[in-house]
């Protein structure tokens, strides 16, 4: 292994080690003219080239040399630093892409969750900002029926016939309804309504035991309850908000390299990692 397959940084005080080809991405980068001692900033002291910028912003610097991917936590704020370093590097598709900061800051998501206890029966409208989320929501929310002789609201017990998944309804791409609990059909028996969240198996009758659970999985999911009020016009209806930072979607560089020529850089989207 050659002295160069292995580089040394020491960005402000911060020691970076990586190979000599992930400085290379670029080739016009001032990085990669820094291995031919072609850049009088960065300074060769004891086998390990100094320079004096920031270190912190550094790292997100490296690591996009080595995923090619832009990838910031949530709560990034320092876009303009950051392009400020990508321009110092002479990593210029990286500095186009942070001046478009909409691109790559995360989204406040709101979903509000409408809950109406009644005697026999719950009803469920959840209302969200992103058709995404209350899409894979109602895949994982499931509404069983089947008929009952005798039995009501609190049975704990599901009905021995076979349950019969219903589908939930969709008003709009941003929103879904759904209800449990009992009525009685024509033929003067107990029609029930259970519902199942996954990833719980249990199938629920009652409206504050679904409730209950409804809010669990979506605090597991990463949102805050901001706020409960009561709605009260015709009926009493129960309102939850939540919220949570939706990281943008990933942007990925992709470099072609032809022969003779010192790549081209476009970017694309991709599905984002987690943050660090």
């Amino acid at each position: 292994m050659s002295s160069r397959e292995v580089v040394v940084l020491s960005v402000g005080g911060v020691r970076f080690v990586t190979r000599a080809f992930t400085l290379q991405q670029f080739p016009e980068s001032r990085l990669a003219r820094m291995l031919n001692d072609d850049d009088r900033e960065f300074k060769l002291v004891n086998g390990e080239f100094f320079v004096d910028r920031d270190g912190a912003l550094f790292s997100y610097i490296m690591d996009f040399l080595r995923t090619l991917q832009v990838s910031l936590p949530t709560d990034f704020s320092d876009y303009q630093r950051l392009q400020r370093e990508a321009e110092f590097y002479g990593l210029y598709p990286l500095a186009n892409l942070l001046s478009q900061e909409h691109l790559l800051k995360p989204r406040r998501e709101i979903l509000e969750v409408r809950f109406s206890p009644q005697k026999m029966q719950a009803f469920f409208r959840i209302f969200g900002s992103c058709s995404t989320t209350i899409e894979a929501l109602a895949e994982q929310i499931t509404v069983f029926t089947g008929q009952q002789s005798g039995q009501g609201w609190n049975s704990p017990f599901p009905s021995q016939k076979p349950l019969v998944p219903l589908p939930l309804e969709r008003p709009s791409h941003h929103d879904m309804v759904f209800l449990c609990g009992t009525e009685y059909s024509a033929s003067d028996q107990f029609v029930a309504r259970y519902v199942s969240i996954k990833p719980d198996n249990r199938k629920l009758i009652n409206g504050t035991n679904v409730l209950g659970l409804l809010l669990d999985t979506l605090l597991k999911d990463g949102f805050r309850l901001i706020s409960t009020r009561t709605v009260v016009s015709e009926e009493k209806v129960e309102c939850y908000t939540f919220e949570r930072m939706k990281r943008a979607t990933g942007l990925t560089i992709t470099v072609n390299q032809t022969p003779g020529s010192s790549g081209v850089a476009q970017a694309r989207r991709s599905q984002v990692q987690k943050g660090k």
